[in-house]
This record gives C-alpha cells, structure tokens and sequence, in this order.
C-alpha cells in the first residue's frame, strides 16, 4: 500500500513560482509538500534567467575591450577561453543554487518530494509510490522550448536554451532561429565572444516591442556584426555536429557550425494525468480564471503552465495571488496592464503597459513623448547616446505605457511601472528632484515635455508681462 501524506497545499514544480508558493505557505503555518522531478530552481536557474545574464555579462567584458578608442585608450583584442567562459555561467548558477535548494526549503518547513507527479484523482496526487492528498494543489510545471515543424530539424544536431550553456566550445558560426529575445540576446553574446551569428526571423525581430525603439536594438547588433534576416522562414534544417545547413524560404542555403532554436516556449502539461484531476488544458497551457482557479477550483496553476507572458517576475506575480485565494480565501485576481518585461541586449530593451501602435488602435487620442540620450549628461559622460525613452499618455496625461532603449533601460523602467500602476499622472514624474548627472534624468524630461508646449506659451508670456505692473 502507498504511504500517505495529507497537506494543506501541494505544489508540483520547484521552479521560481513554485518555490515562492512553497516558501510562503510553509513559513505562514501551512503543511506544505513540494514536487520536483528535475532540477530545483526550474529552467530559471539552469538553463534561463541566470546562466543568460551570466554569459552576457562575460560577453560585455569581452565587447568592452575593443571599444576604448572612443575614451582614448588602445583597444584590445580579448582572448576568449570558452571553457572559462562556461565555467563563470556555471559558477553564477551554482552561487544562486543554495537559495532553491531541498536543504533550505526543508529548512522552512516544506516537504520536498522529488519525482514525477501524477494525479489520481480530484483530490490526490501520486509521487514515488506515495499519495499527497491535499486542500490545495498548485500546478507550476513550466514550459520548455518550443520545437518548430521545419523538415529535417528531428535529425539535426541543435541547442535551445537548455542545452546551449551546456557548451564548452565557441562556435565558428552560430546560426539562430527566431529573433525574439532570447534569439537576439544570445546571438550578441556570442558574437561578442567570437563567433560569427546568423539570425532567422519568419516576422519582425522583437515583433513584441515597440517596432521604432527595437530598431536601436536591430541596428546596434547588426553594426556589432551579427547578420538579422528578417520576414524569412526557414524551408529545411540538415547537417551533423560542427557542419549544418539551413535552406532558406529563398533558395538561400546559410552554413554553420552550431544551430539555435529559440522560436518560443511549450506548457508543460503532459505526464501529469491532468484529465483525472478534471483539469482542462491544452497545447497553450492550463486554463485558468482571473483567480488562477483551473476548471477544478481546488487545483490553482502559475507560470508558464498557463501561457500567456512567460516570465520569472510573472510567476512570481502569480505566487502572491494563489497565497492570498488558497489560504487566506481572499479574490485576488490577475491584472497584467502593469507587467514589464526586458531585454538584456546592450542596449537593452525594457517595456510597460500599451505600444504607440497598441495605444493608437485602442484610445480615440494619444499623445506620443520622446526624450533622447543624446540629451543626458551623464549618457554622453559614458559615451552611451544610443537610445530613447517613449511615453504613451491619453489626453489626460494618464500614463498608457513606456519603453527605453538604452544602458540599464531594465533598471530605468521601474518607475514608469510604479507610476502607471498606481495610475499616477505625468506631473508626478515631472515634479521629482532627481540626481544629477544620471540617466534617470530622462524619465524626469520626458515627463515634463509633455507641460513645456502651455509653460511656454504665448498665454504665459502675457501672463508674466501682467505680473510685471504688481511690482
């Protein structure tokens, strides 16, 4: 007879939303069992958000050293030692790993299990021939990349994101299917580091940005060297490791060394016996309601399970609102007018909130703000100029949305979220005494462009000519 385990909340998948379920509903006094068939910290930790960042970061030290003409300093042509390189990724990874670990959250209470879960019922989960029955399940198994149906790509030697920080050696050239952002991300990495990059992109590289500031982005990486082809699909994949072929739509035939799938994510929703639980999903992900609620209300899913915007901060997002429903009985509901999302090219690339053109096919008027890095002291200080902050208001100087382009735009995002979220006006951002010299300053312009057409007007001219007779 299977062992038997009763919780109050059980939560399958260790991955960053998970693990924020986990962590809070344990340390708030909840029996709490968590599952994890692979690897703790989910695709976050291994093979997304962190080894990505890491390489990056070692790709910029490299870039970096051949840019110093400009500050009157020799450049250098760096000598890359890939297998060191891969070493730092793993390194930042294993640096990170003890905060996901089964110690640390055995250590808060939590019942890490570690298998595979399948639900035997409505209320009833099996995992290594034990049965977890449970208040409250929680469904956080993820995605996975996404495999295009392209001739021939079954048989071909290709990474995706979970396997290329696997790789030691520096590929000759580097060919990536898909220009969103992690194509575009690591095809700059790699470039910087070495390799010649080719990107195939069937639409527009980074369709899901801003089309006027992603350009920065485009032309930045296109200058660097790396060769972007967009609104070109790919007709067939072949080859075998170290000599691939990828025939273009276009006759066009690109040789390489290395492949790179990166043409979006898959819900992971398979193995779970999802019918059983009567549990409705399908190939986009669970379905859920604004509370997170599956079709079984006892059974909540998060992250990218559910589809839509896949991100770290997301699931997390999600983590907070199935704390509040399923222990606390409280309706928090999902709102993702306020999500924002970056891009960690250099520039990078962030984002909140409705586009010019999604604002422009939504609101009768708009009005449309642009503020400049050239214009920033502290930009042409660091010679970084290359990029723009865009501020989409309503006739009311309500903020629609906001995208930079530019050094730290990811860090320089926070508070147009904060302001939009709070449904602040622009005045409140004009109004701020902000530090000098610092690219935060353009949040402060931009904002107050937007007064600068009435605060210098003919209207306050008069106005200032009037005062004058009151001594």
């Amino acid at each position: 007879m299977p062992k038997k385990i009763k919780a109050d909340i059980c939560v399958i998948g260790a991955g960053s939303g998970g693990l924020s379920v986990a962590a809070g509903a344990a340390q708030m006094g909840a029996r709490t069992v968590l599952i994890e068939r692979g690897l703790m910290g989910g695709d976050c930790l291994n093979t997304g958000c962190v080894p990505s960042k890491a390489l990056i970061a070692a790709a910029k030290h490299a870039y970096d050293m051949t840019d110093g003409a400009r500050f009157g300093i020799a450049p250098v042509t760096p000598q890359v030692d890939f297998a060191a390189v891969n070493a730092h990724v793993k390194g930042v990874v294993a640096a990170i790993a003890p905060n996901d670990s089964v110690a640390r959250f055995e250590g808060l209470g939590v019942n890490v299990m570690q298998g595979e879960a399948r639900f035997k019922d409505r209320h009833t989960v099996i995992v290594n021939n034990m049965e977890v029955r449970a208040r409250r399940f929680v469904i956080a198994t993820g995605s996975r990349a996404s495999m295009p149906p392209i001739p021939g790509l079954d048989a071909t030697p290709c990474f995706t994101n979970e396997t290329i920080f696997d790789n030691t050696t520096l590929p000759e050239h580097l060919i990536i299917i898909g220009g969103g952002p992690i194509g575009m991300e690591m095809a700059q990495a790699h470039r910087r580091l070495g390799s010649r990059v080719t990107v195939i992109e069937a639409a527009r590289a980074l369709s899901k940005d801003d089309a006027e500031l992603s350009l920065f982005v485009i032309d930045r990486l296109t200058r660097e060297g790396v060769e972007i082809l967009e609104s070109t699909s790919t007709a067939s994949v072949s080859g075998t490791a170290g000599k691939i072929a990828v025939t273009l739509s276009t006759g066009r035939v690109i040789e390489g060394t290395h492949l790179l799938v990166a043409t979006g994510r898959k819900p992971n929703v398979e193995n779970l016996d999802l019918e059983k639980a009567g549990v409705a999903f399908s190939a986009h992900g669970i379905n859920v309601d604004d509370r997170l609620r599956t079709s079984n209300k006892r059974i909540f899913a998060i992250g990218d399970v559910v589809g839509g915007l896949q991100f770290t901060h997301v699931a997390n997002y999600h983590a907070g609102l199935v704390i509040r429903n399923a222990l606390f009985r409280l309706p928090a509901k999902v709102d993702y007018a306020n999500i924002p999302w970056v891009t960690y090219t250099d520039p990078e690339l962030a984002h909140v909130g409705e586009t010019e053109a999604e604002a422009r096919a939504r609101h009768m008027k708009i009005n449309v703000l642009r503020w400049h890095l050239a214009e920033n002291d502290r930009a042409q200080a660091t010679r970084e100029t290359d990029g723009q902050i865009k501020v989409i208001t309503d006739m009311h100087s309500r903020i629609l949305g906001c995208t930079i382009v530019g050094p730290n735009a990811g860090e320089l995002i926070l508070p147009w979220v904060l302001a939009k979220s709070r449904g602040l006006k622009l005045s409140a951002l004009a109004g701020l005494v902000v530090p000098y010299p610092t690219l935060s300053e353009i949040s402060k312009r931009v904002a107050g462009a937007y007064y600068t057409p009435t605060l210098f007007s003919a209207r306050t001219r008069a106005l200032v000519r009037f005062l004058r007779f009151f001594g």
